[in-house]
């Protein structure tokens, strides 16, 4: 921590934001329309783990979007479904409030140039193909969550082809930057504080040929390093080593607050082993930069921290849809859950509860179903995947206690477990694991196969993780607070560097939704703080 204020400053913004992702963009935008001069500083060239998303956005309430697709939807669904999965890492209050603004957030978002569309996908997925941009991102419609509220339709794609993340960030840097200035190749490192007030970021910038090749190692350390770590560790080593050496230090004056939206921390190994030992084989989905600094800062100046061992971990299964006709399956043979369930659910609790491991039980029929299927739904990467699991990670036999001494699964348990689902499935009574009937199958045409879905470094099947938790902020502000409850004056956090809305447990979209809301909210207070005489 910086504590000495310098005689002069390199330079000065009456708000300064650190990060320049979805959260940041959004601090920058709302900050600039308020009258302030907003400096933006980022590590790399902006986009973060934002850039690299799938750029799904959760909103509800009655978009435009849902409303052309017939969907019909209302904040008071939208919040009795968000409920149950955010649980109390935020107040009602705050929960009804972001259901509240939904429908202004994305006409909010459309103003600054981020498409988006009506089309709605007829399947369930985890991901639409490039013909769909609307989809139930999250466990609406499983079991346990319809009897709630109506499910609906909020998961609203950003319109562009593949990972659309992409096109959500490119979009809101390009308003963030009408407005605010913005420092690439800047790391911050520290915060500079008088009197317990943070009014200044200490930072190491690189400029010339090394802020170029700096540039260029983060771009390729986020895509393709992201599958494969070799070459991240590689190239996170020269970022280092160019900072080091050719890093100049700067003191950036902030009047009147800075906002800390520097992302999570899953780039971060040894705060992963300390906070979340058990997640650390998954996918760090994120960049280099992912790696606490924001949140370490904010902590170090005073501010309190909570839920750091939350993690989303994606265990996805589908598309194709038929997939989730399968039965989720421990090593002794019993069910994991309604496998109709949004993907960070089937893999949190095979993290938690079974060891991070697990296989799909399938019979020949479905994985008809399955290939047919794959010819028409999701995008590049889930044919690959689809491929995978039929391919490299199956096991086969003409019986079930077979199939299960191929897999080393206990047969017993795998058959009493299939005799429970196909008895209830014929009878038509519920799924013994709740799973919605329109997803039921009785599995009972052999050849039988178990798809190993377990947790483990594997570029045919990751498992991407993303850290939930961060700096305590107040609900009505933004501002990081003191473990008394007391704000850091000057001191705002957003994003995955902050708790919010997605920091107990993440459906697709959500955190992108927080990032805007967060963001938009530490934006607008930090330009409203009345600027302080100091240095």
């Amino acid at each position: 921590m910086q504590k000495r204020v310098p005689q002069s400053w390199d330079d000065s913004a009456d708000v300064v934001v650190v990060g320049f992702g979805a959260a940041g963009a959004c601090a920058a935008i709302e900050a600039a329309s308020a009258g302030a001069d907003v400096l933006v500083l980022d590590r790399f060239a902006g986009g973060g783990a934002t850039a690299m998303s799938g750029g799904v956005v959760y909103a509800g309430g009655g978009t435009p979007q849902q409303t052309a697709a017939g969907v019909a939807d209302t904040p008071e669904a939208m919040a009795r479904y968000l409920a149950l999965e955010v649980g109390d890492v935020v107040s009602p209050e705050t929960l009804r409030r972001f259901c509240d603004s939904s429908v202004d957030m994305i006409s909010w978002l459309e103003k600054q140039g981020v498409p988006f569309d009506a089309s709605l996908c007829p399947y369930k997925t985890s991901y639409p193909s490039n013909k769909h941009y609307l989809y139930y991102s999250g466990s609406e419609s499983a079991g346990g969550f319809r009897d709630v509220a109506p499910p609906a339709a909020r998961g609203h794609r950003t319109k562009g082809k593949g990972t659309s993340g992409k096109v959500f960030f490119a979009r809101l840097a390009e308003a963030a930057r009408a407005g605010a200035r913005v420092r690439t190749q800047t790391f911050a490192r520290n915060l500079i504080t008088e009197d317990d007030r943070v009014i200044g970021v200490e930072c190491t910038v690189l400029a010339g040929l090394a802020a170029r090749v700096h540039k260029l190692c983060g771009k390729y350390a986020a895509k393709p390093g992201l599958y494969v770590p070799l070459l991240r560790k590689a190239l996170n080593r020269r970022v280092k080593k160019l900072e080091r050496r050719y890093g100049k230090t700067i003191r950036v004056e902030a009047r009147r607050g800075v906002v800390l939206a520097a992302g999570g921390f899953v780039a971060n190994r040894e705060m992963m082993r300390e906070h979340a030992p058990d997640y650390r084989r998954g996918l760090p989905l994120g960049t280099v930069a992912d790696d606490g600094a924001g949140i370490l800062m904010g902590a170090e100046a005073g501010g309190a921290t909570a839920h750091l061992e939350r993690v989303s971990a994606w265990r996805f299964i589908s598309p194709p849809s038929a997939f989730l006709g399968s039965l989720a399956v421990d090593v002794n043979g019993r069910r994991i859950g309604d496998e109709s369930r949004y993907g960070a659910a089937l893999g949190h609790d095979m993290v938690t509860k079974h060891g991070s491991r697990g296989w799909l039980f399938v019979d020949s029929a479905l994985v008809a179903e399955i290939r047919k299927q794959s010819r028409t739904q999701g995008v590049w990467f889930h044919r690959l995947q689809t491929r995978y699991l039929l391919g490299r990670e199956r096991v086969s036999g003409s019986t079930v206690e077979e199939v299960a001494a191929r897999a080393k699964v206990d047969p017993a348990g795998l058959q009493a477990t299939i005799e429970a689902h196909n008895s209830a499935a014929r009878d038509g009574n519920p799924d013994p694991a709740g799973k919605p009937a329109e997803f039921v199958r009785v599995l009972d045409s052999p050849p039988y196969s178990l798809l190993d879905i377990s947790i483990k470094p594997s570029l045919g099947y990751p498992c991407p993780m993303l850290t939930l938790g961060g700096l305590v902020v107040d609900e009505e502000s933004g501002a990081v607070q003191r473990d008394d409850g007391s704000v850091v004056e000057g001191l705002y956090a957003a994003g995955r560097t902050a708790v919010g809305i997605c920091s107990n447990s993440y459906v697709s979209g959500l955190s992108l939704a927080d990032c805007v809301f967060s963001g938009r909210r530490a934006g607008i207070n930090a330009s409203m703080r009345r600027t302080s005489a100091h240095g």
